[in-house]
């Protein structure tokens, strides 16, 4: 298999624009500052495009191409051997949970906690908050691409997607994970059975 080509920077642009693609599990929108992906967003989902410059508009891109054929291929329930080059727009450290998140190979799972430990002794640290991966891993602006769905509780728990819980599992599934350990939050059973969505 060819290695992942991975062409990542950190920056922001004045003017960005957009694209609207149609998956099996809803409608998702792409972001870029007319170079690279800078966003990737189920509709609806929590901080939905809270990366977005104030100004937009809708235009064909060859990284639009790139994503577009990188997301087919995904959701045909086969894993992509390149990435389209992506430029991240936020903090030093959100930006060092998204790249461990970059690392976690398709079909397989790390935990909050197992991350948390991974920066810590990066840093030299004796300990880093779990809880501060949780909210790096949840303001994920390329949703997919950056598999923050391949994050679970230490306890298996199926939380923390801002997607939803529904879609995280379906993502999971289509990626042929081992679902054995991992469950969802009786808290998120309860909202489902009420016919919300949780949105952690």
């Amino acid at each position: 298999m060819m290695k992942k080509q991975r062409i990542v920077r950190f920056a922001g642009s004045k003017m960005e624009y957009i694209q609207e693609y149609q998956s099996p599990l809803g409608e998702i929108t792409l972001a870029s500052d007319g170079e690279y992906l800078t966003g990737l967003w189920f509709k609806g989902q929590k901080y939905y495009g809270a990366s977005l410059e104030p100004e937009v508009q809708e235009k064909e891109l060859t990284v639009f191409v790139q994503t577009r054929h990188w997301l087919d291929l995904y959701f045909r329930g086969e894993e992509p051997d390149f990435l389209p080059p992506l430029r991240m727009k936020t903090t030093p450290f959100r930006r060092e949970v998204w790249e461990i998140l970059l690392s976690i190979p398709y079909g397989k799972t790390m935990t909050y906690g197992e991350i948390a430990s991974l920066i810590a002794r990066k840093k030299g640290i004796s300990s880093m908050s779990a809880q501060a991966v949780g909210g790096a891993v949840g303001h994920n602006a390329i949703s997919l691409i950056i598999p923050c769905h391949r994050v679970v509780g230490t306890n298996g728990s199926l939380t923390g997607y801002a997607g939803g819980i529904e879609k995280k599992i379906s993502l999971l599934m289509l990626e042929g994970t081992d679902m054995t350990g991992l469950c969802v939050p009786e808290q998120s059973e309860k909202k489902a059975m009420a016919g919300t969505e949780e949105k952690v």
